[in-house]
């Protein structure tokens, strides 16, 4: 544990540092997020905190793999797939803050990360529902490409308000890291250091290094570059965990226990996946393109009920944390055991997120 914790602060101490440097960059380059109708910021503000991510990303793992603890992880080419999936999908997103792709063209490269990360090493095989397996290689990689593609662009599209991308992966990460790692303890496996459990951890390290720059009022946002970081670490922690796991020695008496490790992973974005889910099909229902932007998204409509940008943002962070560690916990306690403390947190979130938007307040008073 003591490792995972140094590398998280090494993560956040670097990306912190290189925030800095890419913003100084950013305001020298002329590389910044111009202020349009959908957007929520009023001044035009530098947008490459994503390459800043990435190189924290990078430098952590490297060091990791110098160090004789997790030995085991870098003896297959699961990690470094990870990286170099990692550093191309940030040069995309890079190329797209400086130069606006189209989006087809992001789309395109989206997929051929996923392929490329697929054929090294991370694709889904099986489905760990009461020992489920995909049918055909071909039908793994189309379900490895689309929760890669699907998640990338579920961070992309909540990453609308300052800090709240950052904030709300950081925090699914947090409840991830702790998942994978109890998961090895619970599995009783030889050794605590796996590849899901060590870039979750460098992905809470690179969130919180990041987050003092980017908490509003945010001084640099982390463009695509940062969001299609974040969601390829995300998918690729999931898939690793995922297809690696056998559901009987999670005790496959109890349904739930069955449903753990393909339905955790999911949970730690719970609220980007059902924003994008929302914003595709309202779109495609109004015949445009499931990537046209508009100020419809959950952070846009908790804007309308009358808090602020911070207030929104916290509490979307309640959600998260209200969503993903009690899902955590059902790795170790029973279901019972985690509703009693699970329900009443739902109920004070409610009572809380009623009680400080004060449009849904005065609108709940006047019915």
């Amino acid at each position: 544990m003591k490792l995972y914790i140094l590398l998280t602060v090494l993560a956040a101490g670097i990306t912190y540092v290189m925030t800095a440097i890419m913003r100084r960059l950013s305001l020298e380059w002329h590389v910044l997020t111009p202020v349009r109708e959908r957007d929520v910021h009023s001044v035009p503000t530098p947008r490459l905190g994503g390459v800043a991510m990435a190189i924290g990303f990078g430098v952590a793992l490297l060091f990791a793999s110098k160090l004789p603890y997790f030995d085991p992880v870098f003896v297959t080419r699961t990690p470094w797939a990870v990286l170099a999936g990692v550093m191309a999908i940030a040069s995309l997103g890079l190329i797209d803050d400086i130069w606006d792709l189209d989006w087809t063209a992001k789309l395109a490269g989206q997929i051929l990360v996923a392929v490329f990360m697929a054929y090294n090493g991370v694709q889904l095989i099986s489905f760990p529902i009461f020992g489920i397996t995909i049918g055909s290689s071909t039908l793994s990689l189309i379900v490895t490409i689309f929760i890669f593609v699907a998640i990338m662009n579920a961070v992309n599209f909540v990453d609308g308000l300052d800090g709240l991308a950052a904030g709300v992966v950081g925090i699914g990460a947090v409840g991830f890291f702790a998942y994978s790692y109890m998961l090895t303890r619970v599995t009783g496996a030889l050794t605590y250091a796996t590849t899901a459990s060590l870039i979750v951890a460098i992905l809470v390290g690179i969130c919180l290094g990041f987050l003092p720059h980017n908490f509003h009022p945010g001084t640099i946002f982390m463009g695509d570059s940062g969001a299609l970081t974040l969601g390829t670490i995300v998918a690729a922690a999931g898939i690793i965990v995922t297809g690696q796991i056998d559901p009987a020695v999670l005790g496959s008496s109890q349904i739930i226990t069955g449903f753990l490790p393909i339905i955790l992973p999911m949970l730690v974005i719970v609220l980007p996946l059902v924003d994008m889910t929302l914003a595709v099909f309202r779109r495609l229902r109004a015949g445009k393109s499931p990537f046209h932007p508009d100020r419809l998204h959950l952070h846009h409509r908790l804007l309308k009920l009358g808090h602020s940008q911070v207030g929104v943002v916290l509490i979307m962070y309640l959600w998260t944390a209200v969503i993903t560690f009690p899902a955590v916990a059902l790795i170790v306690f029973s279901p019972q055991e985690v509703a009693i403390v699970a329900i009443p947190a739902v109920f004070v979130s409610m009572i809380v997120t009623v009680r400080f938007l004060p449009g849904l307040r005065n609108k709940l008073q006047r019915k």
